[in-house]
């Protein structure tokens, strides 16, 4: 999946994402950045109903509905724009921009027993989720925090600590010296994910640099 680009335009015009089929979860989060970006998020999260009849408005009210019904044709635009052909055809009956979007994500996820299994999928996978011996805590934890995105779109309400508690409990152990200091010097229950995996990255930092020193020094 990838943004459509055209060769020589002004980098300063923002594309729209486009899906094509292939991650969605990452599409989905560029829209709404996009959609934020261009005022037209809170109309989409909140969603837009049309009143029983319109005619009992005053003018006010009627020029705040033109306005919401602008933004939300804007809105479904810019979804329709940021899909395939095959997926357009798929939202091509929706009437809001929220309804279009809840579509896509049922198209790709499935309906809710089909996400049930899924993310009962997911949770063994994060249950079994280790650390390879020859990665990079980065690596790891980008493979950590993959699962956890796709649990929490499943709905899964996993908390932070709990992200963090996995995180040290399926290290390697060339790190176990510093999951001991941080379980003896911090509150999981504060530490945030950025935190402890810029601890992380210091700690390995620090690894690298003493044993190049070492190797030197033996040479």
């Amino acid at each position: 999946m990838a943004s459509k680009t055209n060769e020589g335009a002004d980098s300063s015009v923002v594309l729209t994402p486009f899906f094509d089929g292939t991650d969605f979860e990452y599409w989905k989060i560029r829209m709404r950045t996009h959609l934020k970006a261009e005022g037209l998020w809170t109309i989409v999260a909140n969603d837009f109903e049309e009143p029983d009849n319109d005619g009992d408005l005053i003018a006010t009210e009627m020029k705040n509905l033109e306005a919401k019904y602008h933004q939300d044709a804007k809105a479904l635009s810019k979804i329709q724009m940021g899909v395939s052909r095959a997926y357009f055809a798929k939202i091509a009956t929706c009437e809001t921009a929220k309804e279009a979007l809840d579509f896509l994500e049922t198209v790709v996820y499935g309906d809710e027993k089909v996400r049930t299994i899924n993310l009962q999928t997911l949770r063994r996978e994060f249950q079994n989720l280790k650390m390879i011996e020859s990665e990079k805590i980065d690596e790891y934890c980008t493979r950590v925090m993959n699962i956890v995105n796709e649990m929490r779109n499943h709905s899964d309400t996993i908390s932070d600590q709990q992200v963090v508690e996995k995180i040290l409990i399926g290290v390697t152990e060339k790190y176990e010296y510093f999951v001991a200091i941080t379980e003896e010097t911090k509150d999981l229950s504060k530490l945030s994910i950025k935190e402890l995996v810029g601890s992380f990255r210091a700690h390995e930092k620090r690894r690298f640099f003493l044993e190049d020193q070492a190797k030197e020094t033996t040479f």
